[in-house]
């Protein structure tokens, strides 16, 4: 029902495509005001100037979700911008390297988990404190199937995405009295630039896809969706819960 986000501002992180472009897009098309981050300033300007187009509101906000002084510098500018912070979505993530462990360089798991785990965590911090001030609001974080079983090769992502699921649950635990849901959402392989980057490297990938009872990856609208009902007023008894989007692959 197209509406349903009216008067909310909504801020999403790695929102220059992908997932995050296409949740931000969602938000906008419910008449939600949005708040546009990534790292990356040409192709968050380019979400923004897609949601205006359209009709809608946004700005961007440059942020590297590995430092502090930016995230909360996010959340200044959403709050400054827009008067206030209704639903965050943190989706900003790398899927890091592929090697099996005994190979997988240090350095690029502290920079998954720096990113993927640290982001949503600091993200979170503020993004409830804000929260927290208006009487309540929405967030949910990114995390993957693979925060819920395991491939090989990418040990970094699947213990970042793991981790994303359990602080979704505990920040789910310590504020649903204050009116602050907390969720996640897994989605199973989705038509993304990350994926595409994976496909390179793991030759797996293509018989994962085939092993998918919906027998296709993902399209990132329909990630999207869940996303948007999540946040939405129609969630309002849902929290702590990690919600699978993946056409059926672990339910097998």
């Amino acid at each position: 029902m197209k509406g349903q986000l009216e008067g909310k501002v909504a801020l999403v992180t790695g929102s220059g495509n992908g997932i995050g472009r296409a949740t931000a897009l969602a938000f906008a098309r419910e008449d939600a005001k949005v708040v546009v981050s990534d790292i990356d300033v040409f192709a968050g300007e380019e979400t923004v100037e897609m949601i205006r187009s359209s009709g809608s509101e946004a700005t961007f906000v440059k942020t590297d979700v590995r430092e502090d002084s930016e995230i909360r510098a996010l959340i200044e500018a959403a709050v400054e911008g827009y008067g206030g912070l209704d639903c965050a979505v943190n989706n900003a993530g790398i899927g890091g390297d592929v090697a099996a462990i005994a190979e997988n360089p240090l350095e690029n798991w502290e920079r998954v988990i720096r990113i993927n785990l640290t982001g949503v965590w600091l993200s979170m911090k503020y993004e409830i404190q804000q929260m927290l001030k208006q009487g309540g609001g929405a967030i949910v974080n990114l995390a993957s199937i693979e925060g819920l079983i395991a491939f090989p090769g990418v040990s970094p992502y699947v213990a970042s995405k793991h981790g994303v699921n359990g602080i979704t649950k505990a920040a789910a635990l310590e504020y649903a009295r204050a009116n602050v849901r907390v969720n996640s959402v897994c989605p199973g392989l989705t038509d993304t630039k990350m994926v595409e980057q994976i496909e390179e490297s793991v030759p797996e990938v293509p018989t994962m896809v085939a092993m998918s009872p919906a027998g296709r990856k993902g399209r990132p609208e329909e990630i999207a969706e869940a996303i948007l009902w999540l946040c939405s007023d129609a969630a309002s008894f849902v929290t702590g819960h990690a919600m699978t989007v993946d056409g059926g692959y672990v339910v097998q």
